[in-house]
């Protein structure tokens, strides 16, 4: 089914986020919702739905590139300013946990749909942004760790799909998990595990 050309635009565009704002509603809390409810749910018919996603598949997809565009402009504003390596990647971290958390039962669910490889791919710019960090303090001695900054941008990157994965089988509050995924993402780069800790307990402080 294609997509709907007719009508008044900034309505179908009006149609469209709505649609999206309560399908990510509804999909955080039914990871199972049919287009259906979401339909019932944004107070419109099915076709209408099927008239801007033509599947759940394609519905789930777009609210993955949106979850990943939030992702990566938080990166992006939490790093300002920061010249620091290691309090930029603590701000960048803590800042990228804010966001994933409101979007992390979605990143859940788009795995089994988007695919892991495909959310990875979404996620490269962030990666992009988090090599030239860690490059800067892997030069300038603040990072040490046997891992090039690419790879080591990857062990970053799963660990915090880990964390989020803990946070969603009850192993570790979500109240809890910024900080601890970021005080790992630290000692990970060779951050003495005290000194990130503190680093962190100051950046979330706001000082």
């Amino acid at each position: 089914m294609t997509a709907m050309t007719t009508g008044n635009p900034s309505r179908a565009d009006a149609n469209r986020r709505r649609i999206l704002d309560v399908a990510l509603a509804e999909l955080l809390r039914d990871p199972d919702a049919s287009m259906d409810q979401i339909a019932r749910a944004a107070g419109v018919v099915r076709r209408t739905v099927y008239g801007h996603f033509p599947s759940r598949e394609a519905l789930i997809s777009t609210l993955t590139d949106e979850a990943v565009q939030a992702l990566a402009d938080a990166d992006a504003a939490a790093r300002t300013g920061a010249d620091d390596p290691a309090r930029a990647l603590a701000r960048s971290v803590l800042a990228l946990w804010a966001t994933a958390d409101r979007y992390r039962l979605l990143i859940a669910l788009a795995q089994r749909t988007v695919t892991v490889q495909g959310i990875r791919e979404r996620l490269a710019p962030v990666r992009a942004a988090k090599i030239r960090v860690l490059q800067q303090g892997l030069d300038e001695g603040v990072f040490t760790s046997p891992l090039p900054a690419p790879a080591l941008a990857y062990v970053h990157e799963q660990t915090l799909f880990a964390v989020m994965e803990a946070v969603n089988d009850g192993l570790l509050p979500a109240r809890e998990a910024g900080r601890c995924a970021t005080v790992t993402v630290l000692t990970a780069a060779g951050v003495p595990a005290e000194s990130a800790t503190a680093l962190v307990a100051e950046v979330s402080s706001g000082s």
